[in-house]
Parts: C-alpha cells; sequence; structure tokens
C-alpha cells in the first residue's frame, strides 16, 4: 500500500503474482498434492530403490569379489541411509519453509544460482539416465518373456519390446502427481520384493553350480582393475533413491507441531529394511550359486523352472513401469516449471501432454539406440549417482550446519565424501570400458 495516497490499486498487483504463484504450485506435480501417509513414503522409497540394479548384484559381486563385494555393499547401505538422513532432517530446518526439491535445498547451501548448477544438472542425469536404463530393462525383460513362454514363436527384435513398454508410459505419464501413481508405486514394490526373493530362492533351488570359479573373469590385470571400476558403479545405482526424496517428503502434509520428517523418516526405515531383504539375498547368494559365470542380469542366468523365470521377468516389467514413473515425475516438475514460471506458458493440461509425451518418446529413443544395460549401469551409476547419493548431502549438512572441526559429524561427513568422490571418479571409467567393448559387435535396432 502506498503511504502517501493510502490507494489500494497499488497491492493488487503484488496479490496478483501471489495467486498467480499459488495456482502454479497446486498445479504442479510436486506441490499439488500434500496428503500422503507414512507408508506412501515407504513404497515410493522401496520403488525408486530397489530397482532393475538388483539383478546385477551377482554380476557386481563377480567382478568386486567376495571381500570387497561384501564390504562395498554394507558400506554403501549405511552410508545412504545416513546420507537419507541427512535429507529428511533438512526437508524442513527453516521454520516455516519447505525444500520440496533437491535443487531448493542445494539453493539453499550454496546460493541461488551455483546451487542451480550443482545440483540440477546431476539430478537431470540421473533422472533421465534411470528412465532410460529402465527403457531397456523393460524392453529386454519383456523379449525375454515373450522368447520363454513362446519358445517356438518367430523372433521379435528388442526394439518392438522397448517401444511397447514405451506406450504404457504414454498413458501413465499423464497422471498428475506423485500421490496419483501411488498404486502404481504399491504394485512395483510389492514386484521388487517378489523378483528378488525368485533370484535368491531358485538359485538356492539350483545350488552350488560344479564347475563353479570364484577367481576374476578377466585374463589381464588391467581388465580386472577396470571391471572392479565398473562394478562400484553398479553398486552405486543399487542406492540411487536420494533424487527423488525429497519430492516424496513434499507429498507429505507438515505442521509444525507433526512435521513431516517423522512419518517420511518412519517410511524410509521400512524402505531400507526391505531393500536389505532384496540386495543381501541376491547379490551373496546369486554370486555363490553362479561364481563368475553369472550374466549382468541374474533371471538370465536361471533358465528353469521356466514358469518361474517367465513370472520373475514379467514382476520386473511391472516393477520398472513404476520405478520410471517415480523418476519422470521430478523431471516433468522441472521442465513444468520452466515452461510456466519462467516462460510464461498457460498450466494447461495440452501443456502437460505435449511436454510429457516428448519426454516418454526421448527416453525411449535414446533406449532403444544405445541398449548397453551393465555399461550403462555402470557409467550413470557413477557419473551421477555417487554424488546426489553419498556426498552431496554430507557437503550441504556441512555447509549450513558447520559441525565442530574434527568432531564426529565432522569425521563421518567427511568420510562420506571421500568414499563418494572416489566412487564418482573411478566407475564411469570401467562402465564406459564395458560400453566400448559392447558396442563394437552391437548393431543399431536390432
Amino acid at each position: 500500500m502506498d503511504k502517501l495516497t493510502n490507494d489500494p490499486v497499488f497491492v493488487i498487483p503484488e496479490a496478483d503474482e501471489v495467486a498467480r504463484q499459488k495456482a502454479i504450485d497446486d498445479w504442479l506435480p510436486i506441490t499439488s498434492s500434500r496428503n500422503a501417509k507414512w507408508w506412501y513414503s515407504a513404497f515410493h522409497n522401496v520403488t525408486a530403490m530397489v530397482g532393475a540394479g538388483v539383478l546385477s548384484l551377482p554380476y557386481a559381486m563377480s567382478e568386486l569379489g567376495w571381500g570387497p563385494g561384501v564390504a562395498v555393499l554394507i558400506l554403501s547401505w549405511i552410508i545412504t541411509l545416513y546420507t537419507l538422513w541427512q535429507m529428511v532432517e533438512m526437508h524442513e530446518m527453516v521454520p516455516g519453509k519447505r525444500f520440496d526439491r533437491y535443487h531448493e535445498l542445494g539453493q539453499h547451501a550454496f546460493g541461488e544460482k551455483l546451487g542451480l548448477y550443482i545440483v540440477v544438472p546431476q539430478q537431470l542425469i540421473v533422472e533421465v539416465g534411470v528412465c532410460i536404463v529402465y527403457m531397456v530393462t523393460g524392453g529386454k525383460s519383456l523379449k525375454k518373456f515373450h522368447d520363454i513362454v513362446c519358445s517356438s514363436c518367430k523372433p521379435i527384435k528388442q526394439t518392438y519390446f522397448i517401444m511397447i513398454f514405451a506406450s504404457v508410459h504414454f498413458v501413465l505419464s499423464h497422471l498428475p502427481n506423485f500421490n496419483s501413481i501411488s498404486g502404481v508405486s504399491l504394485a512395483a514394490a510389492v514386484m521388487s520384493l517378489s523378483y528378488s526373493t525368485i533370484a535368491w530362492s531358485a538359485s538356492v533351488d539350483k545350488g552350488v553350480q560344479p564347475d563353479v570359479q570364484y577367481g576374476y573373469k578377466a585374463s589381464s590385470k588391467i581388465g580386472t582393475v577396470f571391471n572392479f571400476f565398473s562394478a562400484l558403479g553398479d553398486v552405486a545405482f543399487a542406492y540411487a533413491g536420494h533424487n527423488v526424496v525429497l519430492e516424496i517428503q513434499a507429498t507429505i502434509p507438515s505442521t509444525p507441531e507433526k512435521p513431516s520428517k517423522g512419518p517420511m523418516w518412519r517410511g524410509v526405515i521400512v524402505a531400507y529394511i526391505v531393500v536389505a531383504l532384496c540386495y543381501f539375498p541376491v547379490a551373496l547368494i546369486g554370486y555363490w550359486m553362479y561364481g563368475n559365470s553369472v550374466s549382468d542380469n541374474i533371471l538370465i542366468t536361471l533358465e528353469k523352472p521356466v514358469w518361474l523365470i517367465a513370472m520373475a521377468n514379467m514382476f520386473v516389467v511391472v516393477h520398472v513401469i513404476g520405478s520410471y514413473q517415480i523418476y519422470a515425475m521430478p523431471v516433468f516438475d522441472m521442465m513444468e516449471t520452466v515452461l510456466v514460471k519462467k516462460l510464461n506458458f498457460r498450466p494447461t493440461m495440452i501443456l502437460r501432454f505435449f511436454v510429457r509425451n516428448f519426454y516418454v518418446a526421448f527416453t525411449m529413443f535414446v533406449g532403444i539406440t544405445f541398449p548397453f544395460f551393465g555399461g550403462l549401469l555402470g557409467f550413470f551409476g557413477g557419473f551421477a549417482f555417487a554424488p546426489t547419493t553419498y556426498f552431496l548431502p554430507c557437503v550441504m549438512w556441512l555447509a549450513i550446519y558447520k559441525p565442530r572441526k574434527f568432531g564426529l559429524s565432522w569425521w563421518t561427513n567427511w568420510i562420506c565424501i571421500v568414499f563418494g568422490v572416489i566412487l564418482m571418479i573411478v566407475s564411469p571409467i570401467g562402465g564406459m570400458r564395458q560400453i566400448i567393448i559392447q558396442a563394437k559387435d552391437y548393431k543399431f535396432y536390432n
């Protein structure tokens, strides 16, 4: 209000702007619905974390070896649970404000511009990378299901199966927000536990293979080292849920008396117990039974009983449908935010239709063109998952809370940072080498 004239006209533009921002927030997928229960957090986190990466863990163990493999698995579980707790705590560290998106927390820690530059590229690499890898995984699992169920049928190209898998997302991607995909996410979480159980129980049923070997597969020392690096990326990929954790927490209601971190943390604990029940048996039993002859997807190694393996592959398809949606939602939010807030597009269903269909088509095209599953896991796992999962939360914690030098919190965060930086540097090297090796024999759009 203008002090000289007391004329209310001067307030209206500001009031209009506040109303406009609220209308946009009520439309955007992350902030449009805040009535989630704690168990939504549990199965969203399970769906986000227990991806198809669990099926590559026995293969990662074969490249790491027993000692380093077990150590890396346990360390990763502990470190990522700690960094996830940090993010849950930081979600509402400023009274009356919620950091609903990873980059908003980054901006609070590092400044408006620097926070965006640090967080957004890494988060986009992770989320788009996961969606591409899941396009490949969904297509491969559909093909495997078809080949098992109809072994006498004419072979169909993998390209077509990726397209079939993508067609589901052209429909599901139009669900408006996280809460609207909770049913899909719950089904996906149940499927992840189911196919993980099938993977290790079918391995136990087969027993230790007669000619099993636990030595490194590569014939040269350099090959062994590169494979070791790539396997670290596979493990990093398996713990990737941090990229959507603030967005999941944003859907939980919060009051000063009952902040969202309570129900969110309860859901995270349940999710991490499920993660342990999926990861450790699959990784350790799969490697124990097959040694270094295990495939980069254990369901490919397991060929019998036929009906069970076919069912497990179908479970994988259902699971990665849910996982794709969980990782796509923050990307939709970013794209729609830029179009509506920066470029002043009207927030309409037509805009959403074009944006989301474009994104699904893009991930489908890249997945069809570069379906190097094992190498992709290693490359993306180290390049972007390690920072956003293992050490970026620790860097933010140090920047915001400034714990006492050489105290317990200070040491804990620096240990996580060092471990994460090593992962970030070495695993893309191994992953890229694997992609190059596999690409030599690859025929495009096969």
